[in-house]
């Protein structure tokens, strides 16, 4: 059986489903971090099996053996090593230094990176914001939003899925990291960023990465949007459509995200409003609370 080294460092961001665990390392005196997959076990769910999910267990590793990102503009990823056995995978990379990069830089990145010319194997994901909200529709929707002043509007965009979902399929279809938070661009070299988790790496509607890294990044949208469309070359999209698609993105993902932070504490002793400030959900309604102007152009529209 597989097991960690004793003198490895454990770090965060082992919480995907197949992660059984992140360290911190040197190899020949060189930094790396190592990261373990799990291969599906008899009874887990099929999507973990299926290469276009975003659940695929082991997409981040048959990103990197490849080298499918390794010279991409905009976004690359580190050198790595993969190993693989009859339980699952061992990703060995470089570790990146934390560049502190503004979320403006990323947003161009992100802007060159969907523009870029990324070749589409299988194990790309394709429907990203899909799968994510077909699973939250199987553990019920978003309940505990209904507890809450957003309630209605909650509601109605939470019927209204579907219609959203459908828009983003006839925006412009264009390479995406998948879950480009700050912490996952750390890096830096010349103009690109160096990115790490690509994990959820597929194609997806023009500006979707740009609505998942406004829920993240420090400065307002409407900078971030400028900065995108300047790292998107003008003939992929428009303005128009990449507004569309990153206001999707972050409404549903900002709402998705803010029902589950309020269903781990709603079970707790006291009226659900008094843990608002947990520091658990409040990060998360503050995100939320950002999107409002994006939640008016939505339902308005």
């Amino acid at each position: 059986m597989w097991q960690p080294e004793p003198e490895w460092l454990a770090l965060p961001g082992g919480s995907g489903t197949s992660t059984v665990g992140v360290w911190r390392t040197a190899m020949g005196g060189r930094p790396v971090v190592v990261k373990r997959l799990g291969a599906p076990l008899p009874g887990d769910p099929a999507e973990l099996s299926n290469p276009e999910h975003v659940g695929y267990w082991r997409r981040e590793a048959d990103v990197l053996m490849t080298g499918l990102t390794l010279r991409t503009p905009g976004l690359r990823s580190p050198a790595a090593a993969v190993e693989e056995d009859d339980e699952g995978v061992t990703i060995t990379r470089d570790w990146v230094e934390d560049d502190a990069n503004s979320g403006l830089f990323c947003a161009v990145a992100l802007g060159r990176f969907a523009g870029s010319d990324l070749p589409r194997p299988r194990f790309l994901a394709r429907r990203l914001l899909r799968d994510r909200m077909d699973r939250v529709a199987r553990r019920g929707g978003w309940p505990t939003l209904a507890r809450t002043t957003v309630a209605d509007v909650a509601d109605h965009l939470w019927r209204g899925r579907e219609r959203l979902l459908d828009l983003l399929d006839t925006l412009p279809q264009v390479p995406q990291h998948g879950d480009p938070t700050a912490a996952n661009l750390p890096g830096r070299d010349g103009d690109d960023a160096i990115a790490i988790d690509w994990g959820t790496l597929g194609i997806g509607p023009v500006g979707g990465d740009l609505g998942y890294l406004a829920l993240s990044a420090r400065e307002d949208f409407e900078p971030l949007l400028d900065a995108y469309l300047l790292g998107l070359p003008p003939e992929v999209a428009d303005r128009d459509a990449v507004l569309a698609g990153a206001r999707v993105v972050a409404v549903l993902t900002a709402l998705t995200r803010a029902e589950w932070a309020l269903a781990r504490v709603a079970q707790g002793e006291g009226a659900l409003a008094s843990k608002y400030r947990h520091p658990a959900v409040a990060p998360h309604l503050r995100n939320l609370q950002r999107t409002f102007p994006m939640i008016e152009a939505l339902i308005g529209g």
